[in-house]
């Protein structure tokens, strides 16, 4: 997407970044069944915070709304909340349920996550309150520590294949074609710029089997070369050693669960005021029209250097040119997409496609790399004439669509996308509507799907879905009406 809209979150200062760390043990009350039982877990810990989870259970009568209730010991600060409307007052934590979680049947459970700052010291709560109810009430004084779980996700025995270009297809090693059918999960391109973490939401073990359940194989990462690069302006609880250990560990449970992670950069350097801007700002905050020389080049060889040995990663080169936007001339724009340089319009020197495939080359690495078109990726017109070379034959076209692009509807798939589709592998890695429902994207798995072709949905995250298309409303992978044409049509294809 474009602007990819910002989940709401507590804005608290001080907030802390989520890296990978050893999990603490997970908490729970023993005795006989109270009104409400809550499990509280520690999922993650840092040297000055830490990630939090508390899984309500209501064992009463059926509740139409909730708020849970808790108290910190050691100077704990909620900074970050996904699944509950958080907040703190003093040492006194409250956690009252969303407009899409709020009924909570007898038996019925629901889950929510925080980050918090923390000191050495970190205490679990004691007491819970479940709307004034104290939970866990028939429990020992002392909650009992269970197994602590393994900082390493369980491997589940399907291991996500290495894979090439083999003509038009993407094949794995044994010359079997694999399609690439998935989602995106947005926010490693903004939380660390804005200073606001690293991922927007969980992205533990659990997190991603939600995402695995709905018949995913692939898991789109949007990134920031910023964050990943460590520069200057970057929180360094966000940036460099720690975002790059955040973006390995989740490649990490991505693998772990049998699909193919693609990591693409998603926001770059560069000051870009012309049309389309979508900030003045020369920093990495928004969305550019072309990757920029003086950083991105270093940013493909940084990540190159750290996949190149896993060739089941797909690297995505930059999320939506738009140099067309810049200048005046379609063919001056496919220049600047391909070549870089000084392209018109643009005031930075730009990194053009085939500075950074030969980037990601020059370190030895022979993952299959994906290069989107003009127009945000939705324009392929001129993909096949100014095709980047790769020494490898690696590469492959990204295209992105949505209800609201030009190019959107079977008319000019068959014109432009065919042509392209018939010589090199096509991967949609962005399919999205803004109708709050799925008659487009339907549209265009179909026409996918028809020709053994690849897409992934645009977003696995909790937004507003009219404006930003939000496959989920709970990272426990309840869909909305939009996700639910994704993930059933997904489960769909096994049958």
């Amino acid at each position: 997407m474009r602007h990819p809209p910002r989940s709401v979150l507590l804005a608290v200062a001080g907030t802390v970044a989520l890296v990978a760390g050893a999990l603490l043990p997970v908490v729970t009350a023993q005795g006989a069944v109270p009104a409400c039982t809550v499990e509280y877990s520690v999922t993650g810990q840092w040297d000055a915070g830490f990630q939090g989870a508390v899984k309500i259970t209501n064992n009463a009568a059926t509740l139409s709304s909730w708020t849970l209730t808790f108290d910190f010991a050691n100077g704990q600060k909620v900074t970050q909340g996904w699944s509950a409307k958080w907040s703190q007052s003093g040492t006194t934590v409250t956690a009252a349920n969303e407009s899409w979680n709020g009924s909570l049947g007898t038996g019925a459970s629901v889950s929510a996550g925080f980050i918090a700052s923390a000191s050495k010291t970190n205490a679990v709560p004691t007491t819970f309150k479940l709307n004034g109810t104290t939970c866990n009430a028939d429990a020992a004084p002392t909650p009992t520590p269970t197994t602590p779980p393994t900082t390493d996700p369980p491997d589940t025995g399907d291991e996500p294949p290495a894979l090439h270009v083999s003509g038009n297809k993407l094949v794995d090693a044994d010359g079997n074609t694999r399609r690439l059918l998935g989602v995106n999960r947005s926010g490693g391109e903004f939380m660390c710029v804005q200073g606001r973490g690293i991922w927007d939401g969980p992205v533990d073990d659990a997190a991603v089997k939600a995402i695995a359940d709905w018949n995913v194989d692939t898991v789109r990462i949007p990134l920031n070369e910023e964050c990943w690069l460590g520069l200057s302006n970057i929180n360094s609880a966000y940036g460099g050693a720690n975002y790059v250990n955040a973006v390995k560990d989740l490649v990490t449970r991505v693998e772990a669960h049998g699909m193919t992670p693609i990591v693409e950069l998603h926001w770059n350097y560069g000051q870009y005021t012309g049309n389309s801007a979508g900030c003045s700002d020369v920093h990495a905050s928004c969305q550019k029209p072309m990757p920029d020389m003086q950083y991105t080049p270093s940013f493909w060889t940084s990540v190159a250097n750290t996949f190149k040995n896993d060739q089941a990663v797909v690297f995505d080169l930059f999320n939506e040119p738009y140099p067309d936007r810049a200048t005046s001339t379609t063919t001056q724009a496919w220049q600047c997409w391909r070549d870089g340089g000084t392209c018109p319009g643009i005031g930075y020197e730009v990194a053009g496609m085939q500075d950074l495939v030969d980037s990601i080359r020059a370190t030895g690495a022979r993952n299959v790399i994906l290069a989107g078109g003009l127009a945000y990726s939705n324009d392929l017109s001129q993909w096949l004439t100014y095709k980047p070379t790769d020494p490898t034959g690696n590469l492959a076209a990204a295209y992105h669509v949505y209800n609201f692009n030009t190019c959107a509807n079977e008319s000019c798939w068959n014109s432009t996308l065919a042509p392209v589709a018939a010589q090199v592998p096509l991967v949609a890695g962005e399919i999205g509507e803004n109708t709050c429902s799925h008659g487009f994207v339907d549209q265009v798995m179909k026409w996918f799907d028809d020709r053994g072709l690849s897409y992934l949905g645009w977003t696995w995250n909790t937004w507003d879905c009219s404006t930003g298309p939000s496959l989920i409303s709970g990272y426990d992978g309840t869909p909305t009406a939009y996700g639910a044409g994704l993930r059933d049509h997904l489960r769909a294809l096994d049958g």
